[in-house]
């Protein structure tokens, strides 16, 4: 510096700076180090920040006032600065040498303002809207600048007085300048021309936010204020970043991930390339019509052990990592500034010692001590935004690849894991990397914490801190044991919860059943024993845990000899900074291994291995030749792989050899009817577009049109989940009218006329499938039962045992008198043949006459009746589906939660609490005291009391946390246990109505996601928010007792401090309720397709459902990162408030510097720099803690929603052997589907002896089925009563009246687990009972060729049996409970003619002093039963036996002639 300065002007004068109570720099020092800092900075940041602007280009920002007045200035600044350097040339000249530092500083900075200037234009081309570079530029110069303008003054007033008139001038201009620059960047740019902003009418003003404002989350302030004054709905939230939306993320993975499937694949080449023959072309064994999946093919090739595997891990780093990194570069800044506090509390601990120093000190000290405090705040929640959103991203990538690899998955794929288990997959799974980003960057910064502050305890305690580095290295194998246990652990509870929610997802689905078969108990004790282990699981987890957290505490208690107070209370400061990274590896390193434990999940789901997967139904060696236009059908038994043929055809099972061509686009109908939670008229288009005639013609085909009439909204009413409030023939003709709708080349029929009346199937041959319907020219494989349509259709094609027995046209087939012929000699043709065009018209017009009621009570189905206006065309929609509704509001629930934990437990618990911290208070007061007594005598009074005492009150902390947290965790899996018990419970309690107008996703959610927070989230929670708010209360408490005058400043404190958080409150547990809304329909959707997945396919409508899937993710997160954001602008606003504290703490230590001792003010001030942390963490944990309990308020909700009638009355009890007759009687009866709807059955009276057989017909919603689900009291009654036996069925419990009766229902359910579970859940019967009821169900010998016999698995919802299969295991669960009573609902549907001909003769004969009813859609079955009653808009029209029936020729003689039985 003195070649720079010359000898005149020295570099720095200790006695001018330090040591005096008025200091000044030096001008040498004031004109290099002041003058170039800024400079230096900005020629550093200039080409990075250079870079970044090339790469990130936003278009381009017209000139604005603000911006040429920006330039302006700049310009002047230089002009300013180089004034300066010609005025010391002009000296030069005049013979005054000047030091060298005259003329490089003006030369410097004049060109550093040039680099300015440069930098404002060209940001305006690159369309930054507000400049964070220069903004710190023109800061560090305005503050560099402060120095030598006070100094200036001074040496104005002085005696000397101003000799350099220039450089006076020039500075003060400088420094109006700079300021003015300052200011002026304050404010922001006009949006770049043709950005988003324009377009969008609600976008994220992130976009458009100042440097300022985006440093200090100013801009989400409007949003907080918004939802302060009344609670958010989804139309304020802002729209999602380009840059966050599934169109821009997913992609982004999905390139990353092929990228290194392509390597792996080329490594492994070599390998495999003998293995398999060459993967087949694209398009022909793939997925007919639709997109081929390159996936597919790879994958095929993917499992074989190669020397690399690709790792979907290094995809989703490549693709996210880049911006990860920028938080942590923010981090390690963060970890570094956090050491220079506890340094500035040593200097300022020194400073109260030396009662001589200027009181300037004390002050710069606590005015740096905030600055830092408060860069530090800056900095960390920088870093957190970039790692939430980073996870936000992840999850949104993770969602949209396992949705659109579920579309493209083979069934075989499909079938190694359920709905349920995928579903768990995308929502907790894809949850869990989500909160991982926020926790992976301690994985390095921990380490670095620790080592960084325990070189510190070096330097300030020497060797004594070896003593607690020992502990803390011994517990580090400790800790690793521990978290590999608690890994253990969390992947067995989290397989228990898969199964519990797996289990929940099928009782859920076949509730009705369970219902009718009084079967809720056991499954009630499956799910009970699931829970039990998964909670013993969790208390295990949670012991660990809380032994890892008492460590922890001890270590960094347990402190040596300490005494005077600098060392004392800086090494306490640095040990409180050392809890936090200690406290946390093991947490972060539980959770990554949880996710670890996850990795395995979403890769199973991505190379699921397609050539391991043994088919239950095998189509065998099938030549088969379709010609274009033709009609075929297909008959054979049940299981002798019709479906499959189809399936086969659509490139849906799994190709041995040869191959399958078909030509043209196809349209399907499935055996079971697949329908979207939508309205009916999207479910017929099925995203295309709306053409009215074409339309009209459709649903006149599918006679749909007078199920329209009865529909309450006509075509636009909502059709809930899985279509259930349509009935069954409802459901098949809307997906026969899809089918119809899409035009295709080749229409695939999978028996759609099973489901449907006789005379309906009729119509519908004859308008749309038949050789005059809608399709001729089409070409056509109809699968059918139906023999009476047969001679009409161009081929036929018998399946035997997976092969073709014979084809040819009906007539050839009967010359041949095989197989075929055989089956139809079964079946009296003689009259069926018959056929005239009478009939046809007949027909016709009886359909007009009879068909003014369409829709089975079912599907009047809660959705309360509007009466039409005059006027209006279409009555209002009442929507089926209530929305889900977030409650908005305080949460009352801490109340409900803490009864549930205990209310004596609850207090215990807080008292716990209390006592921990005043163990602490104690510990830290005893060490000021003992700090003291080294300053008053300068000798070691009795040391071995103060370590005692010191030891003890460490020690009583540690155990009283560990027993605080234990009871705690105690408590809480209590509350969890009586929680889902309450839920659960209910849920079997309530009615059917119910779930018919609830989502099961709804209710699923409830059962995983919720109960998932109450388990997990809510204790550690509860945890934090106890010890973060007894910490926060002892701080206080600490620093008034040392020095008095602080409680002034804590009112207004605590003022600001609540203001924020009820601002913050209200708006982020709203913005946690819309996120938690707005998730059930992405898994609702997600399970949607997962079931519908072959239709999808068939229609290739892929592209459009992964755009609704994004749509849907998208909707999410636009609520979830408003809630991110919330958190930061709360952390930024609250940790002000923290860092306040400590300079108020340290000025009123300056202050009372007098009469305070250095121990005091040590005391006040490490706690003042702890509070920072747990104020913030408060808050959090407030706002956590009730997001967290809106799961306990939502699992609430459906734990008290309205039950039926208790199962078992006592009083009321009927004796064992009821119903010994099975006399059935309804007087004057009727009932009706939910309050304020019509009436389903109107004032039906009639009477059925014990052992008669009676057929129940009608048409399609005349209340047939209405009329079973009454006798099962599934409905109540509005009015009469049934007795059974003398005894009137409303008084007695549900279960005794259910388990008395039996019903074969109409769709078959079987649950996942053995075959005899399904047959025998109570375990009531023997083995030997159980194959009896096979044998008479025809199954014994399917089931005796199984290897496992009657423990055969059934996968989810029986999957892996035919339909016909299920339905005979139904058959056999009524053969097994043999009951009086015996109901059929449209049992046989689904059934060929001979299988059915057996249940007949088994019903017959098994059942035969037995009282039946069966609905029958084919009347053959019932021509011999005792009576017929025939059923009309829910009254009855004729009642009496077949014969009178017949010959009265009134509706059932009509229907007799439809189905072709009577002339």
């Amino acid at each position: 510096m003195e070649h720079l300065c010359g000898s005149e002007l020295p570099f720095w004068v200790a006695n001018e700076t330090l040591h005096t109570d008025s200091p000044d720099l030096p001008v040498c020092f004031q004109l290099s180090v002041l003058s170039w800092l800024p400079c230096v900075y900005l020629w550093l940041a200039c080409l990075p920040y250079l870079f970044y602007l090339q790469r990130n280009n936003k278009g381009y920002i017209m000139m604005s006032m603000l911006n040429r007045v920006k330039t302006v200035f700049g310009l002047v600044l230089w002009i300013v600065c180089w004034a300066d350097l010609f005025g010391t040339f002009h000296e030069l000249q005049q013979g005054k040498t000047q030091a060298p530092i005259y003329f490089v500083t003006p030369l410097v900075v004049g060109m550093t303002m040039l680099l300015a200037t440069f930098l404002i234009q060209f940001e305006r081309l690159k369309g930054v809207q507000s400049s964070g570079v220069l903004f710190i530029f023109w800061f560090l110069s305005v503050l560099c600048a402060i120095v030598p303008f006070r100094s200036k003054i001074i040496l104005a007033k002085s005696e000397i007085g101003i000799t350099d008139k220039l450089r006076f001038t020039t500075f003060y201009f400088y420094f109006a300048l700079i300021g003015a620059e300052l200011i002026l960047c304050c404010f922001n740019e006009k949006p770049p021309l043709f950005s988003d902003v324009d377009t969008d009418p609600n976008p994220c003003p992130q976009t458009t936010a100042g440097f300022l404002s985006t440093v200090t989350f100013w801009w989400f302030t409007r949003m907080a204020i918004k939802g302060y004054k009344n609670p958010l709905e989804a139309k304020d939230l802002w729209s999602l970043n380009k840059r966050d939306s599934s169109e821009q993320v997913v992609p982004k993975l999905l390139r990353e991930w092929e990228v290194e499937q392509a390597k792996a694949h080329s490594a492994e080449d070599q390998s495999t390339q003998a293995l398999y023959s060459k993967p087949l072309p694209a398009g022909e064994g793939n997925h007919v019509g639709g997109e081929s999946s390159p996936e597919e093919v790879e994958v095929l090739l993917s499992k074989k052990k190669g020397p690399k595997k690709a790792s979907f891990l290094r995809s989703l780093i490549k693709a996210f990592g880049p911006y990860f990194l920028i938080g942590s570069g923010f981090k390690l800044l963060q970890d570094l500034i956090t050491f220079v506090n506890p340094q500035l509390l040593s200097l300022l601990i020194l400073f109260t010692k030396q009662k001589e120093a200027p009181t300037w000190w004390g002050y710069a000290l606590a005015f740096l001590m905030f600055f830092t405090a408060f860069l530090q705040t800056l900095i960390l929640h920088q870093h957190f935004q970039y790692c939430f959103v980073t996870g936000m991203r992840l999850r949104t990538a993770i969602i949209g690849a396992i949705y659109r690899k579920s579309l493209v998955i083979t069934n075989a794929a499909k079938r190694t894991s359920t709905v349920g288990e995928i579903v768990n997959l995308m929502s907790v799974d894809a949850q869990r990397f989500m909160d991982l980003t926020t926790f992976l960057n301690m994985l390095w910064s921990a380490p670095l914490q620790i080592m960084l502050a325990l070189y510190f305890l070096w330097q300030n305690l020497g060797p004594s801190v070896l003593a607690g580095v020992a502990v803390m290295i011994l517990l580090i194998p400790f800790n690793a044991a521990i978290a590999m246990k608690t890994r253990a652990y969390q992947v067995e509870q989290m397989q228990y919860k898969d199964a519990r929610i797996k289990l929940m997802n099928e009782i859920l689905n076949g509730i009705k059943v369970l219902k009718l078969y009084a079967w809720e108990n056991s499954f009630k004790n499956k799910v009970l024993e699931i829970r039990q282990k998964e909670l013993n699981v969790l208390l295990l987890v949670i012991k660990h845990f809380v032994a890892l957290t008492t460590f922890a505490v001890y270590v960094t208690v347990d402190k040596n000899n300490i005494l005077d107070a600098e060392k004392a209370f800086v090494s306490l400061s640095l040990f409180n900074i050392l809890r936090f990274p200690l406290n946390m590896l093991p947490q972060v390193i539980s959770s990554i291994v949880q996710v670890g434990s996850q990795w395995v999940s979403p890769l199973s789901l991505k190379e699921c291995n397609l050539l391991t997967c043994v088919f239950v139904l095998c189509v065998c060696s099938i030549n088969l030749m379709v010609p274009q236009g033709s009609l075929l059908a297909v008959v054979g038994h049940v299981g002798c792989g019709k479906s499959s043929l189809i399936s086969a055809l659509l490139g849906e099972m799994e190709k041995q050899e040869g191959d399958i061509s078909i030509r043209g686009s196809v349209a399907y109908v499935p055996q079971q009817a697949w329908i979207q939670n939508a309205i009916l008229r999207d479910n017929i288009l099925f995203g295309k577009a709306y053409n009215e005639p074409k339309y009209r013609s459709c649903l006149e085909a599918c006679a749909l049109t007078p199920d329209l009439e009865v529909l309450p909204g006509g075509d636009m009413t909502e059709i809930g989940e899985k279509g259930i409030n349509l009935s069954g023939g409802q459901r098949q003709r809307v997906s026969l009218a899809r089918a119809l709708y899409n035009e295709a080349d080749v229409y695939l029929l999978d028996d759609p006329l099973s489901a449907v009346d006789a005379h309906v199937a009729k119509h519908i041959f004859d308008q749309v499938i038949g050789p005059e319907g809608v399709l001729k020219g089409k070409t056509r494989i109809l699968v059918t039962h139906g023999i009476s349509f047969l001679p009409q259709v161009d081929n036929i094609v018998v399946m035997v045992e997976g092969r073709v027995s014979e084809m040819g046209s009906y007539q050839e087939l009967l010359k041949q008198n095989g197989a075929f012929a055989e089956f139809l000699r079964n079946y009296s043709l003689e009259d069926i043949i018959e056929e005239d065009g009478a009939t046809g018209k007949t027909l016709f017009y009886y359909y007009q006459g009879h068909s003014r009621v369409s829709l089975s009570g079912l599907s009047h189905c809660w959705l309360k009746h509007v009466e039409p206006d005059p006027e209006k065309k279409l009555p209002k929609v009442e929507k089926l589906i209530l929305a889900e509704t977030a409650e908005t509001g305080r949460a009352k629930v801490f109340w409900e939660y803490a009864k549930a934990v205990g209310p004596l437990l609850s207090l215990f618990i807080a008292f716990l609490y209390g006592c921990q911290n005043a163990a602490a208070i104690g510990a830290n007061i005893w060490l000021s005291q003992w700090t003291n007594d080294a300053v008053g005598n300068g000798t070691k009074v009795d040391v071995s009391t103060r370590v005692g005492v010191y030891a003890a009150l460490g020690l009583a902390q540690g155990i009283l946390v560990m027993g605080s947290s234990f009871t705690l965790a105690i408590g809480n899996i209590g509350a969890a246990r009586k929680l889902h018990c309450a839920l659960l419970d209910n849920k079997f309690h309530t009615p059917q109505s119910f779930f018919d107008t609830t989502p099961i996703g709804r209710v699923i959610n409830r059962f995983s996601k919720d109960i998932y927070v109450i388990d997990e989230a809510l204790p550690s929670t509860v945890l934090m928010f106890l010890g973060t708010f007894f910490s926060s209360l002892s701080t206080m408490i600490v620093i008034v007792s040392s020095t008095p005058i602080f409680a002034v400043v804590i009112a207004p404190l605590a003022f600001i401090y609540v203001f924020v958080q009820r601002f913050y409150v209200a708006t982020s547990r709203q913005l946690k309720r819309l996120e938690s809304v707005s998730r059930s329909p992405i898994y609702s959707h997600f399970s949607e397709t997962l079931t519908g997945s072959s239709v999808i396919r068939a229609y290739g409508r892929h592209n459009a459902f992964v755009l609704l899937n994004d749509m849907k993710v998208d909707e999410n997160q636009k609520s979830y990162y408003p809630g991110i954001v919330s958190n930061r602008w709360l952390g930024v606003r609250i940790e002000f408030i923290g860092n306040c504290i400590v300079l108020f703490a340290a000025l009123f230590a300056v202050i009372g510097k007098a009469h305070l001792n250095p121990g005091l003010v040590g005391l006040s001030v490490s706690y003042a720099l702890l509070v920072t942390m747990s104020l913030n963490w408060m808050v959090r944990m407030t706002s956590d803690l009730e997001s967290n309990i809106v799961a306990v308020e939502r699992v609430k909700e459906y734990s008290e929603t309205k039950t039926e009638a208790p199962w078992e009355v006592e009083e009321k009890k009927p004796s064992p052997d009821w119903p010994s007759h099975g006399n059935v009687e309804f007087s004057d009866y009727s009932v009706r589907y939910r309050e304020g709807l019509e009436l389903v059955l109107k004032n039906l009276t009639l009477s059925v002896k014990g052992g008669e057989k009676i057929g129940i017909v009608g048409r399609t919603g005349a209340g047939k089925s209405s009329m079973t689900l009454c006798l099962f009291r599934l409905l109540e009654a509005a009015g009469g009563e049934i007795t059974i036996d003398g005894v009137n069925i409303s008084e007695i419990g549900l279960h005794d009246l259910r388990s008395k009766l039996t019903i074969i229902p109409q769709e078959p359910v079987l649950f996942s687990g053995s075959l005899r579970m399904n047959l025998d859940p109570f375990e009531k019967y023997s083995d030997g009972e159980v194959w009896k009821a096979l044998e008479l169900s025809h199954l014994n010998k399917f089931v005796s060729n199984q290897p496992a016999k009657l423990e055969l698995e059934c996968s989810e919802g029986g999957e892996n049996l035919s339909v016909g299969q299920r339905q005979l295991v139904c058959l056999a669960r009524a053969l097994l409970r043999k009951t009086r009573i015996l109901i059929l609902d449209e049992a046989t549907a689904a059934i060929d003619l001979e299988t059915d001909d057996l249940i007949q003769s088994t019903i017959r004969t098994q059942f035969e002093d037995c009282t039946v009813f069966t609905i029958a859609h084919r009347l053959n079955t019932i021509m011999d039963y005792t009576r017929v009653l025939v059923l009309d808009k829910g009254k009855i029209a004729e009642f009496d036996t077949p014969t009178n029936l017949l010959s009265k020729k009134g509706i059932f003689y009509g229907m007799a002639k439809d189905a072709g039985l009577t002339q």
